[in-house]
């Protein structure tokens, strides 16, 4: 079952909320279309995954049948726009992990960078490779 963010007392930046969204219904496309054309995608583990296409086709490829519940939510104003950090779980078919997202935002409500890392222990980190 898909989480929509309305069954949570939660607030999130809108730009925010429909990536959270677009990510949950697995529509990756509209996700990468929430960033800049320079816009960056960093998971844990990896380099830096650049422009709308790439994020798009990595996401696709890496993130099926993933659902993300975002818990707290902290906004603050940049130079160039704001940075939206959040906190919450991901779900995979296989395990469950604590994440935190860090969002760069421009002023023109495009995403710039979005960091993801894992607030696992590395007691957890050594149990997701057994099995």
């Amino acid at each position: 079952m898909v989480q929509t963010l309305s069954q949570a007392a939660l607030t999130l930046d809108p730009l925010i909320a429909q990536y959270f969204e677009h990510f949950n219904q697995g529509n990756y496309a509209a996700v990468a279309t929430l960033f800049s054309d320079e816009g960056c995608l960093v998971p844990p583990f990896e380099g830096a995954i650049v422009g709308p296409p790439a994020i798009a086709t990595y996401l696709a490829q890496e993130a099926a049948g993933m659902q993300a519940i975002p818990k707290e939510s902290r906004t603050q104003a940049t130079e160039h726009g704001r940075q939206v950090t959040v906190k919450g779980r991901v779900k995979t078919p296989l395990f469950s992990v604590n994440v935190q997202w860090v969002f760069d935002i421009t002023d023109t409500d495009q995403v710039k960078r979005a960091e993801i890392k894992l607030l696992a222990s590395l007691q957890e980190l050594l149990s997701f490779n057994r099995g």
